[in-house]
């Protein structure tokens, strides 16, 4: 249970939040193992906390992903502001 907590949190340290179908999959599910546990039905928690790791992992590689993307982009745009540049001296 401790893996699936840490794998929330590291997803809303990078960006991750309620916008992101996953991220509310994994906590909504965190808090179904959590309430499993509380139940003492262990195998049903298990389930729910792994299923809730996986969302959350999916989520931050999305977020990461998405920043990535948006940092090319902006590479994408300074080369093509740089090329323009050079040609207009030429």
């Amino acid at each position: 249970m401790g893996l699936t907590v840490k794998a929330v949190e590291q997803a809303r340290a990078v960006g991750a939040d309620e916008q992101i179908v996953e991220m509310q999959l994994a906590e909504k599910k965190l808090a179904r193992a959590e309430k499993n546990m509380g139940e003492e039905d262990f195998k049903r928690a298990r389930v729910f906390a792994e299923q809730a790791e996986l969302d959350a992992r999916l989520a931050e590689a999305k977020v990461l992903t998405q920043k990535s993307q948006a940092q090319l982009d902006e590479l994408n745009t300074r080369i093509t502001r740089l090329r323009k540049q050079l040609g207009d001296q030429q």
